[in-house]
């Protein structure tokens, strides 16, 4: 493989993908297995009530990954953060929020900073905390975002915005890619790399049910909805302009558009009002994004890596190929 750019030069990558660290699905067998395969991994640390960086870190077997934070979050685990950075990870994420508050610890601990944003401003704001990577994310990515952007607009806005303000920041699209199709377009759109969720949360590795995997491979991105019904009953503190793209159920149907309806209740109630709507279903938050429907298999991570990059570089030759022609 040749898909040689800015960001496989910065880290010592042999290809320009990025795993977007999920919480639960991007634990350290994940991001091991992207990292050696080439890319990067990130550990999802996510609300930092679950498994503890150390042992996710320990899980990565000394393959160089780095984390992956919820930055409102680190409010209330106050010492996530330095635990994460004591281990010295290959780089540390933030989303969700402001990343000015935490951003200095994580610049002077060596290790380089990528702040996600979803609009301009978001994007202003992590230049100005000092961002060594900004990852521009479309509001067809799975998970939490912002309703208001398409990657495909998005992506070159940041380029542009970059560019004319800290030309050495490197950018990163993400949202709705899933195989070389995506990521030969981010580089096109003019960033960097490309960081990848939904089609790493369909790999063995990806700590996932195996009844959620099976239930999303039979989906299509029509099958999704961004909704704020699952924070609700979680009593998740998510900042009010964020809402969470999942797969549709019986209860999303059911309680979306009546969220302050559920809000009302107390947790206890929250808690039945979903459990009756499951009806005994183990699977019920499958959080994935639009490209869902561009995955048709679980191959191992490692894997997938060299497929989307050669697939890529095989696209990118023949489009220049084509240009030339006569």
């Amino acid at each position: 493989m040749t898909l040689k750019t800015r960001l496989t030069e910065t880290f010592g990558l042999r290809c320009p993908i990025v795993l977007a660290p999920m919480d639960p699905a991007s634990g350290g067998e994940l991001a091991a297995a992207v990292s050696r395969a080439g890319g990067l991994g990130l550990i999802g640390v996510g609300y930092g009530d679950g498994a503890t960086p150390e042992a996710e870190f320990a899980k990565a077997g000394g393959a160089c990954v780095g984390f992956g934070f919820i930055t409102w979050a680190l409010a209330n685990a106050p010492d996530l953060l330095d635990r994460a950075l004591a281990l010295k990870p290959a780089a540390v994420m933030l989303s969700f929020a402001d990343p000015t508050p935490v951003a200095g610890k994580i610049r002077a601990s060596g290790a380089p900073l990528l702040c996600q944003v979803h609009s301009l401003d978001h994007a202003r704001r992590a230049l100005d905390a000092g961002a060594d990577v900004i990852v521009a994310q479309g509001s067809d990515a799975g998970g939490h975002g912002l309703t208001t952007r398409g990657t495909i607009s998005l992506v070159p806005h940041v380029v542009d915005l970059v560019a004319a303000r800290r030309p050495e920041v490197l950018v990163l699209a993400a949202g709705g890619i899933a195989d070389g199709r995506g990521l030969a377009a981010a580089l096109t759109l003019g960033a960097d790399g490309a960081l990848l969720g939904t089609r790493f949360w369909a790999t063995r590795e990806a700590k996932i049910p195996d009844a959620a995997k099976a239930r999303a491979l039979a989906a299509t991105g029509d099958d999704t909805i961004r909704t704020t019904v699952y924070d609700i009953v979680r009593d998740r503190d998510w900042p009010a302009e964020y809402t969470g793209r999942l797969l549709r159920n019986r209860f999303v149907d059911e309680w979306h558009g009546r969220e302050n309806e559920l809000r009302a209740m107390d947790l206890g109630a929250r808690k039945a009002a979903e459990e009756q709507s499951r009806g005994g279903d183990p699977v019920s938050n499958v959080t994935v994004g639009e490209a869902i429907g561009l995955i048709d298999d679980l191959p191992p991570a490692g894997e997938l890596v060299e497929r989307i990059a050669a697939d890529a570089e095989r696209r990118l030759r023949a489009a220049s190929q084509a240009l030339s022609a006569d």
